[in-house]
């Protein structure tokens, strides 16, 4: 992994340099946000962002400072993200919650989406870490190969393989417990 993208690279005397993090991140938590959603307004994405580095400043103890920060942002970015999309949700209007019911899918699929969402991240929480890193920039970041390859400094084959072995892993695992998989 990168060691300027690793936590440690942004302490200084015991405290998360701030200035520093939100200079190199804004650009690619806006890019997250503006990947998840059309519909958000500059303001909101705005406060987004603004939340999550407040909220990383909140924590900053908490971080394992051998960790990648990216990792950390894309998650807190997400879950602020469905937090506001919950937020407008909630304050909608009876036409437009009458609109979304025909949108919704059913409580038992739900049900079964979760379930399966939470047995993948058991399941690569429990792999190598270099596999659960390819995964996760992969899949949770939308790092491309060759990004990948860069960051982690394996060449893009070895990438490509590994994804597909980690695939083939997941899809086992799931059918044995009696799930489809589409990855």
């Amino acid at each position: 992994m990168n060691e300027s993208n690793l936590i440690k690279s942004y302490i200084n005397n015991n405290k998360l340099n701030i200035e520093k993090v939100i200079e190199n991140y804004t650009p690619y938590i806006y890019t997250i946000i503006k990947n998840k959603s059309s519909e958000l307004t500059e303001e909101d994405i705005e406060e987004i962002i603004s939340d999550v580095f407040l909220s990383l400043w909140k924590n900053q103890e908490k971080l394992d400072i051998n960790k990648d920060l990216s990792s950390y942002l894309a998650g807190i970015t997400k879950n602020l993200y469905n937090k506001k999309m919950r937020d407008r949700k909630s304050n909608m209007n009876i036409d437009d919650y009458q609109n979304s019911l025909f949108e919704v899918e059913s409580t038992e699929l739900k049900v079964e989406k979760a379930e399966k969402e939470n047995m993948i991240i058991m399941i690569v929480n429990n792999m190598e870490q270099e596999d659960k890193d390819i995964f996760v920039l992969y899949y949770y970041n939308s790092k491309s190969m060759k990004e990948i390859a860069k960051i982690l400094n394996i060449k893009e084959n070895k990438i490509k393989s590994r994804l597909c072995r980690i695939r083939k892993k997941i899809k086992k695992i799931l059918e044995k417990r009696g799930y489809s998989y589409n990855g």
